[in-house]
């Protein structure tokens, strides 16, 4: 008879993507059974109860979306039919906003527009030192929309002209800490001399590119939805953009990078891997950088990226802290991990990850703008269950 597998409390909490205080209420109301062990303390869960109850959770989502943008499927990603592993590798982020947006993967540049890149510069110099790289974005996406008269023109053709300008709008809103090249580059090389003083390299701008396709699109994740319930209002596409970046501001969507950092960092720095995710564990909170609620056996933007990931002691202890992780819990590293893992060995600061995925999405968002646009306006109108209280 096989031995059952069972889970501590802070293991649980990690597979549901909640706190240890929340699994306790799950058991509390009899949604989770658990027991107690050895030393009649500490609670520990049967693993398969707790797949069960991950399955049967009900995800709050809106109905009525249809789109022909993203699949995830077993384990995989698409866009449009293509496997975003594959393109990551061999196609360029400029090509793949392109197939999100029109079907077809051309290769055609961002144009920077002078004017706006003078506007865009100028106000985002004037934030404090303080100001994180996604609160530039924010500002670069207002200031754009502000200097465009013709915003509200939600036609395809404009649509796709808007984003191309504004994506290169948004990496020129970011301060250069590499010098300014005269010539033109690809997008990939305009971002990287923003967020690192290292000098570019082939296989840095190779991975930096993967990095920004993978992140592109993922379905209808919370800041698309987001995106989609703006655009659905016909709200411009600067507009969209913002509402994609607000709901992306969270530590659980597109912030998340920027906490699995540290632990990276002190992986690489501390008394090592084992000894890193120990201390997380002991301090009742999920490590960050690990487990998804869609893909159950592994990220494949996080395999992704670890295979493009120069060799070093940084890809040593995400890939450590990953071994760790599916051995004791079953919990494969995500996006995040991978994120982080690429912004320390390329010298960029913490929140470096949190940035790229912002520019990298906002293809995506535009994308599903698109298709709103073509639908049915003010489509979603969900109701509340009041709660409060009664009319007297």
């Amino acid at each position: 008879m096989t031995a059952q597998t069972l889970l501590t409390t802070e293991e649980v909490a990690i597979l549901l993507g909640v706190k240890p205080a929340t699994v306790y209420a799950y058991v509390s109301r009899g949604l989770l059974s658990s027991r107690r062990n050895a030393d009649g303390k500490n609670s520990l869960f049967a693993k398969t109860d707790v797949d069960a109850f991950l399955a049967g959770r009900k995800r709050t989502t809106t109905p009525g979306i249809q789109t022909g943008i993203t699949l995830i499927k077993d384990d995989n990603l698409f866009f449009r039919g293509r496997d975003a592993t594959v393109l990551a590798r061999t196609s360029t982020y400029e090509a793949v906003a392109t197939l999100l947006w029109t079907g077809d993967l051309d290769d055609v540049p961002f144009p920077v527009n002078p004017d706006l890149r003078r506007l865009v510069m100028d106000v985002t110099a004037r934030l404090p030192a303080t100001a994180r790289l996604t609160d530039r974005l924010r500002v670069t996406v207002a200031a754009a929309a502000a200097a465009d008269p013709l915003r509200f023109d939600t036609t395809p053709a404009a649509v796709v002209a808007t984003g191309r300008q504004l994506l290169a709008a948004m990496v020129q809103g970011l301060p250069p800490l590499n010098g300014i090249p005269v010539q033109p580059v690809p997008f990939a090389e305009a971002l990287w001399l923003r967020l690192t003083r290292e000098k570019p390299s082939e296989s840095g701008l190779r991975l930096l590119n993967a990095a920004l396709i993978l992140l592109a699109d993922h379905d209808i994740a919370a800041s698309t939805l987001a995106a989609r319930i703006a655009a659905s209002t016909r709200a411009h596409p600067y507009a969209v953009v913002s509402a994609g970046l607000a709901a992306l501001d969270g530590p659980l969507h597109g912030a998340a990078s920027g906490l699995a950092y540290p632990l990276v960092e002190e992986a690489v720095n501390g008394p090592g891997p084992v000894a890193t995710i120990s201390d997380r564990l002991r301090s009742g909170v999920a490590v960050p950088g690990f487990g998804h609620p869609i893909y159950r056996s592994g990220d494949p933007r996080a395999e992704t990226l670890f295979g493009l990931l120069g060799e070093g002691p940084v890809k040593e202890a995400a890939l450590a802290l990953d071994a760790t992780m599916r051995t004791r819990s079953g919990t494969p590293a995500n996006v995040d991990l991978a994120l982080a893992a690429l912004a320390l060995h390329h010298g960029m600061p913490a929140d470096a990850g949190e940035a790229i995925f912002a520019v990298a999405r906002t293809a995506g968002w535009l994308a599903h703008a698109l298709e709103e646009y073509g639908d049915r306006p003010s489509r979603f109108r969900p109701s509340g269950s009041y709660a409060g209280n009664q009319p007297a």
